[in-house]
């Protein structure tokens, strides 16, 4: 049983920081129809940018909102100045601008604090506390509560506010939302925006939290692959599948590594990935996904 647990908190852990990325991946769909690739590397940019204020004796938990602020920033700009002038001509060209983006904003990074690994101090309380035997670090106990957080926000953002009104209806139908008086740019710009902010934050909480505990340049790659994969489990346009995908990928990952010996670390992805294939093989929309209707 103890070990049994070791293992579950392990995978909320990591199904935590999936879940949160793939929340932002979703955001940005929903919103505008369009994978961010270059998700991850906004979330490395400000996550470095935090690193870079704190040296300055900046505490990091008073830096944290700054970062969110400059993320979101980034995110509305791209959205306006690169984005949306390619998405009129070229939705191919919106995926090559964030592939562009994911090398120019790791290049940037690297250009401007070094390649070499950060050690990188956490926002939340180190320490742990027993059940059943295990032990439940307090980081990870904050890193699911700011995950529910986050969820209730943004679902109280999108059901409860003119905003979130306007980002469902161009979701469903741009042009149609455009004809009744929604600022289609506005709300492209916002969804980018937000998507960025949330990444930004679960950068400066994720780092610490995931081996080998630093900041480096690849910290958010390998990140991006499962929140990717979560989204894409979940369901694209879903802010529940984003949830239940990328918790149900960490623990699937932990019980795989740790029950499954002969499958080795190198291969427990590649199981759960082939699990994953498996369920969109029989839901392509994903678990809670919203099914195309084809008229005919």
């Amino acid at each position: 049983m103890e070990i049994f647990l070791t293992r579950l908190f392990s995978g909320f852990a990591a199904g935590s920081v999936y879940a949160l990325i793939a929340l932002t991946l979703v955001i940005v769909f929903r919103s505008s129809g369009t994978i961010n690739f270059a998700q991850g590397e906004f979330a490395l940019f400000t996550t470095y940018l935090a690193w870079w204020l704190n040296q300055l004796g900046l505490p990091l938990l008073a830096a944290l909102p700054v970062v969110v602020l400059v993320g979101f920033g980034m995110g509305a700009a791209t959205e306006r100045f690169l984005i949306s002038p390619i998405s009129a001509r070229s939705e191919m060209g919106v995926l090559i601008v964030s592939l562009g983006l994911f090398t120019a904003l790791n290049g940037l990074s690297g250009l401007l604090w070094g390649s070499d690994d950060k050690p990188f101090r956490g926002v939340l309380p180190a320490g742990s506390f027993e059940i059943g035997g295990a032990l439940l670090p307090y980081d990870v106990v904050g890193l699911m509560l700011v995950l529910v957080a986050v969820v209730v926000a943004v679902h109280l953002l999108l059901t409860r506010t003119p905003l979130g009104l306007s980002m469902r209806a161009v979701a469903t139908n741009r042009e149609s939302a455009a004809l009744s008086g929604v600022d289609v740019g506005r709300v492209l710009m916002s969804g980018w925006g937000l998507a960025a902010a949330i990444g930004a934050l679960a950068g400066v909480l994720l780092t610490p939290v995931l081996p080998p505990n630093q900041l480096s340049l690849a910290t958010m790659f390998t990140v991006l692959i499962y929140g990717a994969a979560a989204a894409l489990l979940g369901g694209l346009d879903s802010i529940r599948g984003a949830v239940v995908g990328g918790l149900a990928l960490g623990v699937a990952q932990a019980m795989i590594g740790g029950y499954l010996g002969a499958v080795g670390a190198e291969m427990k992805l590649t199981i759960a990935f082939l699990i994953i294939v498996g369920i969109l093989v029989v839901r392509p929309a994903g678990l809670f996904g919203t099914r195309g209707v084809v008229r005919v």
